[in-house]
């Protein structure tokens, strides 16, 4: 049934060489939007650099089926799909699916429907959540959940499944995110939900049943790159996200004791692995130079990754902007940590003459975690003070006034 007037749904579907899925998958999305979702809904599909009959399949069904439209781009990437098709959409709600249509129909109004009542600016299915029904090679599931821990670590992402091909945005949210979006191929989905997350906008989560394509011409190997190369662009960038925060962003009401206490897990988590590298390293060093100078360099070395760690994940500092004058501070701290763990070893071997390196290890390993108070003392108050983002003392609720216009 074709309901006059603009849709309020858009689902763009981007496709490359896809001239044996199209045809049956499009008309089983139509015929679902037709007899069991309750909004009015347009399909487009967007050919992005089809070398076979795709487009001109997605031009028949175009004549064919009512609701359906083609766009014909002459470059590939999805990204870049995506972001042309939405840009120029009259819906209230853009969404997109892959053409294997691997997530259930079924999901797509619990992914609409919060946007479409304003509740939240994002929805993403996920295939990650525990009601989730996933049918997936081994492989491909290890890749995506370790993706998924990789954001967590690097850009303190927290939604859970930035790679399923089923999400939708608000047209009104889309129109500011999607000009400062720079990718145009994969990684065009992360991108957009870490910009996102920063400006403070609401994502919707939808556990989605999921079946995957064993057809699938996703190059492993080269979008991983793409995607890595994508993490240390966003960690390195300082868009401008205040205007749309402040247009649509719900700033978060946060306890400081919450606060402080979720900042000194994470500066615990990054002084684990810090203390587990320094001890693997002096054991390596130990075995060719004296114990002092053993100890010398691995705390050197590790000081370094600590300082970068704690930067970006304790502290949530981004960019390049103070990172040498950051690292210089963080030395002077190595250097407390350091004149510790040598006075430690220092009394060690003035009571025991020759000690067995598992002592020695034991000794210095204590000594660095004690030294790990200090850090997080001068970290907090000096090294990063200028930039971090400061814990909150109170925020009225006043604060959540919805500041849109609807």
């Amino acid at each position: 049934m074709q309901i006059p007037g603009h849709p309020r749904v858009e689902i763009v579907v981007p496709v490359k060489n896809e001239e044996n899925d199209l045809g049956p998958n499009i008309r089983r999305l139509r015929e679902f939007l037709d007899t069991a979702f309750p909004f009015p809904a347009e399909v487009c599909v967007a050919d992005n650099g089809s070398t076979d009959a795709t487009y001109e399949i997605a031009t028949l069904l175009a004549a064919e089926l009512p609701g359906v439209r083609v766009v014909r781009l002459e470059q590939s990437g999805r990204g870049r799909a995506l972001k042309q098709v939405w840009s120029a959409s009259t819906a209230e709600v853009l969404a997109y699916m892959d053409v294997d249509l691997s997530t259930n129909l079924n999901a797509l109004l619990p992914l609409v429907a919060p946007l479409l009542a304003g509740h939240s600016d994002v929805a993403i299915g996920t295939r990650l959540a525990k009601s989730s029904r996933v049918v997936r090679r081994p492989k491909r599931e290890f890749i995506s959940r370790s993706y998924n821990l990789l954001l967590r670590a690097t850009l303190s992402a927290h939604f859970s499944d930035a790679q399923c091909g089923f999400k939708a945005i608000r047209a009104d949210v889309a129109r500011e995110l999607l000009p400062l979006v720079e990718d145009t191929s994969w990684f065009f989905d992360t991108e957009l939900l870490v910009l996102a997350e920063q400006a403070g906008l609401r994502i919707h989560e939808v556990p989605v049943d999921w079946v995957d394509d064993l057809d699938s011409r996703v190059a492993i190997a080269k979008t991983v790159g793409e995607d890595l190369r994508g993490i240390a662009r966003l960690m390195r960038s300082r868009v401008d996200l205040e205007p749309i925060r402040q247009k649509y962003g719900r700033p978060r009401i946060l306890d400081p004791r919450t606060a402080m206490a979720a900042r000194v897990l994470r500066f615990c988590a990054v002084g684990v692995l810090s203390t587990a590298a320094y001890a693997l390293l002096y054991l390596v060093l130990r075995q060719g130079m004296p114990a002092q100078v053993a100890n010398l360099l691995a705390l050197l070395i590790t000081a370094v990754g600590n300082t970068a760690l704690n930067r970006r994940i304790t502290f949530g500092v981004r960019g390049v902007e103070g990172r040498w004058r950051h690292h210089l501070r963080g030395l002077v701290t190595f250097g407390i940590g350091w004149s510790l763990t040598a006075a430690s070893l220092w009394l060690l071997h003035t009571a025991v003459s020759a000690p067995h390196q598992a002592v020695e290890v034991t000794v210095l390993t204590i000594a660095n975690l004690a030294a790990t108070v200090v850090r997080f003392s001068l970290f907090q108050a000096w090294v990063f003070d200028d930039d971090a983002p400061t814990i909150p003392t109170f925020e009225p609720p006043a604060v959540l006034e919805n500041t849109r216009s609807n």
